[in-house]
């Protein structure tokens, strides 16, 4: 009893909480910034070049002033084995990379509640435009946009991506308003008039999940339409998604709050779904709740496979990574593209190594590159499903 007594103390004088469990790196540090920075990573995101490079992003929040952020950009040329750092960007925040016509792009906000804005590199992401005007990457300017690192979607010879505005320009999540925007992908997308936005949806309270929505996917579907799959701030049980409907012009979002909701795993915490084409399923790694958090929006300790036929009914496949202690530990935010027979995520990590425990589940101190190999054989496998 004297020996717990005095490990509990020991616990306590470090700051760090009894409940943390050290853990080795269940992946390959992308970047690392120390908790007691006060600096914290965010927004991961990758793409893969024609040459088979590796390139991710990252931005940083935390112990920083003003509504300006910055980010950083890496790339690997032996599958995410080990990575360099090849870029810094001032004005880059909740982007998203994505590769189009042999071009590497960062498209989301110059800071926070920002302008949103896109990048170009034509040169791997060593080096990439300023978003200085409207010819130049400036796209909005009229309100404050809130994202994150989602994925782009192409139909039709037409670039979709969501995003969310702060309208009024205050709190949080209460009152995001979700829209799409998009342009033809032959077109100059750093030019502002080549893009398309469509009209608002602002969420209301009197719906009947949750009190917010954000971080909006553009998905194409079975039948050929695009719509916009948010994360739905529900605490109750934290697994609600909305979907939104949207026109072939990308000019109207409509959505239906008696049809709209869904039934998804982790759906309170952001998720990224992509089709694969080899299995015909949906895709995405998400925040499942594995343990009964004090708050389901911040159990991030489980990340998890989970895929669906036809964007309703989901199934959770495997824990890709997993740690008891949900209060200092978090795997999320994972953005993940298919290379081959493998899936290869990104994902937003905050982790007691042993060495500086991690200041809270949301505080990221990593940004880690971790290969799922095989992914598809994990269809036949069944944790949880969710029927809608």
């Amino acid at each position: 009893m004297r020996i717990l007594s005095t490990l509990l103390f020991l616990f306590l004088f470090a700051g760090i909480s009894p409940n943390s469990i050290a853990q080795k790196l269940p992946g390959v540090a992308v970047n690392y910034s120390n908790p007691e920075s006060e600096i914290y990573l965010g927004s991961p995101s990758i793409a893969i070049l024609s040459d088979g490079t590796y390139v991710v992003s990252n931005d940083y929040f935390g112990k920083i002033e003003g509504k300006s952020r910055n980010g950083s950009v890496f790339q690997s040329k032996n599958k995410g084995k080990s990575w360099e750092k090849i870029a810094d960007i001032k004005g880059m925040f909740w982007s998203n990379l994505f590769v189009l016509n042999n071009e590497l792009y960062l498209l989301g906000t110059d800071g926070q509640y920002g302008n949103f804005v896109i990048r170009k590199s034509t040169d791997g992401g060593h080096t990439w435009t300023t978003p200085k005007d409207k010819n130049s990457g400036l796209l909005r300017d009229d309100f404050e946009y809130h994202t994150a690192a989602m994925p782009v979607v192409i139909k039709d010879g037409r670039i979709y991506r969501a995003t969310e505005v702060r309208n009024p320009p205050e709190g949080w999540g209460v009152n995001f308003e979700s829209l799409i925007l998009s342009a033809p992908v032959n077109s100059d997308l750093l030019k502002a008039e080549n893009w398309t936005a469509s009209n608002h949806i602002h969420y209301n309270p009197d719906w009947p999940a949750g009190d917010a929505w954000l971080e909006g996917n553009a998905v194409k579907t079975a039948d050929n339409k695009i719509v916009n799959i948010l994360r739905v701030n529900e605490k109750t049980n934290g697994d609600y998604a909305a979907i939104i409907t949207i026109s072939e012009d990308g000019e109207k979002a409509e959505f239906n709050p008696e049809e709209g909701f869904i039934h998804f795993p982790g759906g309170c915490k952001k998720f990224t779904i992509r089709y694969d084409e080899k299995s015909k399923r949906y895709w995405t790694l998400t925040n499942f709740k594995k343990d009964i958090g004090y708050n389901p929006e911040r159990t991030r300790n489980c990340l998890s496979l989970a895929s669906s036929p036809d964007l309703k009914t989901w199934t959770v496949h495997e824990h890709v990574i997993y740690n008891p202690d949900y209060i200092a530990h978090g795997f999320q935010y994972a953005d993940w593209l298919v290379d081959g027979d493998d899936m290869v995520a990104v994902i937003r990590t905050a982790l007691d190594d042993g060495k500086v425990a991690a200041h809270n589940c949301h505080d990221s101190n990593y940004i880690l590159f971790k290969r799922i190999k095989n992914f598809r054989d994990f269809d036949k496998s069944e944790i949880a499903k969710y029927h809608n």
